[in-house]
This record gives C-alpha cells, structure tokens and sequence, in this order.
C-alpha cells in the first residue's frame, strides 16, 4: 500500500543475470562438487594438467610423470585385453577338445570311430577337416581300409615329425592329397600329430586342417598332443584282438 498523496511507482525489473559460458558453467560446477574427479577417477586421468612452470629452459617435471603415468597404464589396459581375450580362447578349445574326447571314447568299433574322426571332430573342434593316416604295416598288421584313414608312403611320418617331435602346427599347407584327400586344395593351415604304433597299428598321423589360420607355430600344443594320444588309445582298443 502506499502513503497517501504519493503516486505509486512501478516496481522496476531487477537487472538480467549474465549467460554463462560453458567453461564458466562447468567451474562453477566442479567448485560446488568438489569431490567430483574423486568419484569419477578416469575422467581425472583424461585431463591435462596444467604446467606448474612456464618460460624456456624449463622442463615440467610433473607433467612429464603424469603423461609417462598415463601411457604406462594404457598399455597395461591392452595387455590385460590380450590376457583375457587369450583366455577366453584357450577356455573355448579345452571346451572343444573335452567335447571330442567324449566323442572317441564312445565309438563301439575301428570304423564308427574314424567316421567320428571325419564327420564329428571337425565340427566339434572348429576346423575344416580331420583325418588320420598311417605307413605301410612294416611287420603288423595293416589298419583297415574305411573312409578317413589315409594310406602313407614309409618314411612320410619320420619326414613331417623328425626325431621327438610330437606335434607340428602349419600355417601353410602344401597337400598333393596324401594327408587329407579331396580336401586338400581346401586347406591352408593344419595340426599334425604323431600316432604312436602299438601291437597292431603302423605308425600314424591325426591331420587337422582349416581354410583359416586356426594354425600356426608359436602357438600351445598340449591340446593337440592331448586329442592324438586319446586316439591313438581309441583306434588300439578298437583293433586289438580280445585276450
């Protein structure tokens, strides 16, 4: 209300609040959030901070560290990417290798189990083809004629393995079709693993092939090794007379 005898005066509008600029916005933020790069430590480590001294000839000691700090732990971070990523993929192929050992060991007979060998194993391991051959029997007896069993020229296995060797991984293949027949011209790298003779098998050889590059050296071998001496039990059991 006002006094009598005086005019009432409009009430003048207060002066606008200055706009913000963005950086303006976000200082204001931060000084009333103070604990926010506490809460947010990655963020903190993705800014640059700024030189604790300027002018020439001066060398920032602490921008230095943090900078050297920084691409120590991103090559940590890719380390520990390729740690995982190569687990995860050995976890994968144990996976497969126990599934095709379950596999073999339930064939009831020599001829059920090559046809696992051939059909079976290349989709239960994730590769192309797979077969198994062996030399002439050289004083026992010859390992039956049924589909994926290769015949080998004496001498092939000593001349792919060597002396000890028990595993051999290819990243090229060069196959006139001795090893995996028809599917030669398909193969680009391939597993090789000796099958050892017994009382009645010739020395042998599991052939596992890809049109990839699931192969190659440098990579482990225990697996392989693992799947070889599993067969090689396997066809024994199935070929060896009873008593």
């Amino acid at each position: 209300m006002t006094e009598p005898g005086k005019t009432p005066r409009r009430k003048e509008a207060g002066t606008p609040r200055p706009v913000e600029t963005e950086a303006e916005a976000v200082a204001r933020y931060l000084r009333e959030n103070p604990d926010f790069f506490v809460r947010n430590e990655a963020l903190l480590r993705r800014m640059t901070p700024p030189r604790r001294w300027t002018g020439d000839g001066v060398v920032d000691i602490q921008k230095y560290m943090l900078d050297s700090l920084r691409g120590e732990m991103e090559s940590l971070r890719t380390d520990a990417r390729e740690v995982i990523e190569t687990t995860r993929s050995n976890m994968s192929s144990q996976a497969r290798t126990h599934a095709a050992v379950l596999a073999l060991i339930r064939a009831a007979d020599f001829d059920e189990l090559t046809r696992i060998i051939g059909y079976d194993l290349p989709l239960l391991l994730d590769v192309d083809v797979a077969t198994v051959g062996f030399e002439p029997g050289n004083g026992v007896p010859a390992v039956p004629t049924v589909s994926h069993v290769r015949r080998l020229r004496a001498g092939a296995i000593e001349a792919v393995f060597g002396n000890g060797n028990g595993v051999v991984l290819l990243d090229s293949v060069d196959d006139d079709g001795t090893v995996f027949g028809a599917a030669a011209g398909l193969v680009r790298s391939a597993a090789l693993a000796r099958l050892g003779s017994g009382k009645v098998t010739p020395p042998g050889i599991l052939a596992l092939g890809s049109r990839g590059d699931a192969f190659h050296p440098g990579q482990g071998t225990e697996l392989v090794g693992f799947l070889a001496r599993v067969v090689e039990a396997c066809i024994l059991r199935c070929l060896e007379a009873p008593g």
